[in-house]
């Protein structure tokens, strides 16, 4: 049996690896892991949107969204990653700096859980003394959470004492626990260690002498949280400079899992342990006129499709069998990690559940097979009395490698995107090709069906139960973002 590391990432954005994206981030440690140590997956795609319903995907190989919203893992899935590990023997710990996994109850199933406390909003130490300085304007921030008048972004910067120096931030305090956990470990045989990296989730509040680097004339207020609402509320250099505080964030996040590969390194584990790095979803900063992951602005009535800025994830694998320096053309989904995990950690596990993911094994190993046939993204929604969805719901997005779909659009219709040509979805092919947006459909409905969806729901999603549904505003679709 072989370790087992898995490295999560929240927000961080498949193109911002290797100057990919139009605006280049800085990633040169998980560049150089791709092209020395790593498989590298292209096609893989978020599932279960957002955070917990990822990791819950993640942690139990089933598919959440059709089903269930935000929620405990505990009420998810009788399966769970690390009671299925720890029954394979494992000594199993999660260390995460995501306050959600907690509150998820993610941490009930590992030997032992850690969590570094004062991300999004997470209040666990008052100094009311001190007055909770305003870092933006409001006008320009998400409206909740909101803590005594002030934003999330306030109140972050307030609660966690905020210091301009690099080791004070989420980032470098996680690694540093993570690797100190391997250096006082690594004799175990085997482990299962789970490292959760919240960032670069906003508020991005790396230190801002990385912000110059990318945005070096600015001299407004920083912009270190979006509005989940449209893009046009930002000058054009408040913009770039709420991109910039992104792209520094998303820069230390590489710096310190490198931190934590370097560790892996030193303590020759390589051939015993499987590392995987991926994410949970990205975000707009821009695209589609729109910055965040989901709309929830009280001035925008669009519906927001989880195009490919927010879909579109990495996925790195290495160690073992895994071969070095590989890209693979393939698709994936977080449900596939835990039956890929246990075909390349040597595991023969016994699910309280069925796994509904693909094992991804075989092609990493190279073997030329193209194990799944589409990615679908998707956020639960509760259908209105007409059988339509929510107003200003996110609506899903699917692929089959070429084509992209989304059957909602941001003022309703079906669109369509050649990803090849066109991998962030900015121009709408869906009326010139009728036959590749009927084939994606009843592609989605087979997947939906194959995940035992409810057929009002799929009817929304696959044949105009989604039209004029801007009526059926409702207050019990409970998502959480």
């Amino acid at each position: 049996m072989k370790n087992v590391i898995l490295l999560i990432t929240d927000t961080f954005r498949y193109d911002n690896l290797f100057d990919r994206a139009e605006r280049p981030v800085r990633t040169p440690v998980l560049d150089r892991f791709i092209t020395e140590r790593a498989t590298e997956l292209h096609g893989f795609y978020a599932g279960s949107f957002p955070t917990v319903p990822h990791r819950t995907d993640v942690a139990t190989s089933r598919l959440g969204w059709p089903h269930f919203p935000w929620q405990p893992i505990s009420r998810s899935s009788r399966n769970h990653i690390a009671r299925h590990l720890g029954d394979a023997g494992y000594a199993t710990q999660l260390i995460c700096d995501c306050p959600h996994l907690f509150t998820g109850r993610f941490h009930h199933a590992f030997t032992a859980a850690f969590q570094h406390r004062g991300q999004e909003g997470d209040k666990h130490l008052l100094h009311l003394n001190d007055a909770i300085p305003t870092v933006q304007p409001q006008d320009k921030l998400r409206r909740t959470p909101s803590f005594n008048g002030h934003s999330l972004a306030d109140m972050h910067r307030w609660i966690n004492r905020y210091f301009n120096v690099e080791e004070e931030t989420f980032t470098a305090r996680t690694a540093a626990t993570a690797s100190r956990w391997l250096e006082e470990n690594y004799r175990a045989d085997p482990f299962f260690l789970w490292v959760d990296f919240f960032d670069p989730h906003e508020p991005w509040d790396p230190p801002e002498y990385m912000v110059r680097r990318y945005d070096p004339d600015y001299d407004g207020v920083p912009m270190i949280h979006c509005n989940y609402g449209p893009a046009t509320d930002y000058t054009e250099a408040e913009l770039r400079n709420l991109w910039a505080h992104y792209a520094a964030e998303a820069e230390l996040v590489d710096r310190h899992l490198g931190r934590v590969l370097q560790k892996v390194d030193d303590l020759d584990l390589w051939d015993d342990t499987i590392v995987i790095v991926t994410s949970d979803h990205g975000t707009s900063l821009g695209e589609h006129n729109r910055t965040g992951k989901s709309n929830i602005c009280d001035t925008d009535e669009r519906f927001w499709p989880l195009y490919p800025e927010v879909s579109h994830v990495p996925f790195l694998i290495a160690g073992g069998d895994v071969p070095r320096g590989a890209s693979l053309d393939i698709l994936g989904q977080p449900v596939d990690v835990l039956p890929t995990v246990e075909a390349l950690a040597g595991l023969a596990l016994s699910p309280t559940e069925p796994f509904e993911g693909v094992n991804l094994a075989p092609a990493i190993l190279g073997d030329g097979s193209y194990p799944r046939s589409l990615t679908v993204t998707g956020g639960y929604i509760g259908l209105g009395k007409s059988g339509g969805v929510p107003a200003q719901c996110v609506t899903p997005f699917v692929t089959d490698g070429r084509w992209g779909l989304t059957p909602l659009g941001p003022e309703g219709g079906v669109e369509l995107y050649d990803l090849s040509a066109d991998p962030l979805a900015a121009d709408n092919v869906a009326e010139g090709e009728a036959e590749a947006v009927t084939e994606t459909l009843a592609a989605l409905a087979t997947h939906m069906r194959d995940h035992n969806a409810d057929e009002a729901l799929i009817a929304a999603w696959t044949s105009g139960g989604a039209a004029g549904s801007r009526l059926d505003t409702i207050a019990e679709n409970s998502l959480e973002y």
